[in-house]
């Protein structure tokens, strides 16, 4: 299972229960987007596992974060792999994606 989530008083908390790769990025995404849309919460948490967050990480984290900025919810990264938690959601993620997520490696 990718991700799990709890809807609770207007907020739909989802946990990545792995880092995700090239292979379940987009059905970690597809679940996140189709979760938001069943709840239409009025702000989404999304909790990063712990350790080094891979590109394909963030890439969902980007695509969820674009989504929910679409539609006027705010969305918030917590857990020890959240980068830089005191940002919004997703501009770290976007920042690494933009200039080479790839070539961290």
């Amino acid at each position: 299972m990718l991700i799990s989530h709890i809807a609770r008083e207007g907020t739909l908390h989802v946990t990545l229960n792995q880092h995700l790769d090239i292979t379940n990025r987009a059905a970690a995404a597809l679940q996140i987007e189709a979760l938001v849309y069943a709840h239409q919460p009025a702000r989404v948490t999304l909790e990063l596992p712990s350790g080094e967050t891979t590109p394909a990480t963030l890439s969902a984290v980007a695509r969820a974060r674009r989504m929910c900025q679409s539609i006027g919810v705010p969305l918030t990264l917590t857990g020890s792999g959240a980068p830089l938690a005191d940002r919004s959601a997703g501009q770290a993620a976007e920042r690494r994606l933009e200039y080479g997520a790839r070539q961290d490696h």
